[in-house]
């Protein structure tokens, strides 16, 4: 067993106003995988410019707070609030859903991108590898916050978190980083160029996010206020295998009908 760190998760605070290292990471993810986005442009001939890409990181911002938390609302406690309905705003309170925020960022992006009249696929292709990165940082958040840890576990890195009880825990939060956050990144940064038909970098991020998900829960406590659907499979499993199912479907189905991409 290591021991947990212990971070306090307020970096500052002044008053009643506190920063957040969660709140940080998510600013943090935001800013990495916009810089990502304009060194694609720079280095690339798209037909996307810079100002096209300022006006789309709002659609897509919106749309992924606004889907991380309703998806939350829907998929994790709808019961609770349906009865607190008010709760729904109050998001220092906590929960967000990767899965509502993907939707949330795919329906606003479409949007954003159709009425700058780009090419969706193509879009979408420059932006998903930079996803990664937001995603690895957002689980070191809630790594630093001591939530959505492990299941118990005697592991030699295995970890006492302040609000897991006395046992020791799989630090499932830095495995979901490394997978989820670090690998995907590289294997889709090194993809996007070897694509053979626009549409396929997501496609990947959608099968790969799919398998690393399913694989982490596995070691995650699940939600309290849900445990086992079905006795012994997680609503964060059931979500990321539809991922999977989407992924390759539209890999090996949809893109395949359209014409690939012709080498110089």
């Amino acid at each position: 067993m290591i021991p947990y760190p212990n971070i306090d998760p307020v970096i500052v605070k002044v008053g009643p106003l506190a920063v957040r290292w969660y709140g940080m990471m998510y600013v943090a993810g935001f800013a990495l995988s916009y810089l990502l986005l304009i060194y694609q442009i720079g280095r690339k001939s798209v037909a996307v410019t810079r100002a096209q890409i300022d006006d789309l990181y709002f659609y897509l911002i919106l749309g992924l707070l606004i889907g991380a938390r309703l998806g939350y609302v829907i998929f994790y406690n709808l019961t609770f609030f349906l009865e607190h309905p008010l709760e729904i705003f109050v998001l220092w309170h906590g929960g967000m859903s990767f899965h509502g925020g993907l939707v949330g960022a795919f329906l606003a992006g479409y949007l954003g991108i159709k009425r700058k009249g780009i090419d969706f696929w193509k879009a979408a292709d420059l932006i998903i590898p930079t996803a990664p990165v937001g995603i690895g940082l957002g689980r070191l958040g809630n790594f630093i916050n001591g939530e959505l840890y492990g299941k118990p576990s005697d592991v030699p890195w295995a970890m006492v978190f302040p609000e897991g009880g006395p046992m020791a825990r799989h630090p499932s939060q830095l495995y979901e980083a490394t997978l989820e956050g670090l690998l995907l990144f590289l294997i889709l940064w090194l993809y996007k160029d070897r694509k053979k038909r626009d549409g396929d970098v997501f496609a990947l991020f959608l099968i790969f996010y799919g398998i690393f998900r399913t694989c982490c829960e596995f070691f995650r406590e699940p939600d309290a206020q849900m445990g086992y659907i079905f006795g012994f499979v997680t609503m964060g499993q059931i979500l990321s295998l539809a991922m999977l199912c989407i992924g390759l479907l539209l890999k090996y189905g949809y893109l395949r009908r359209r014409p690939g991409l012709s080498k110089p």
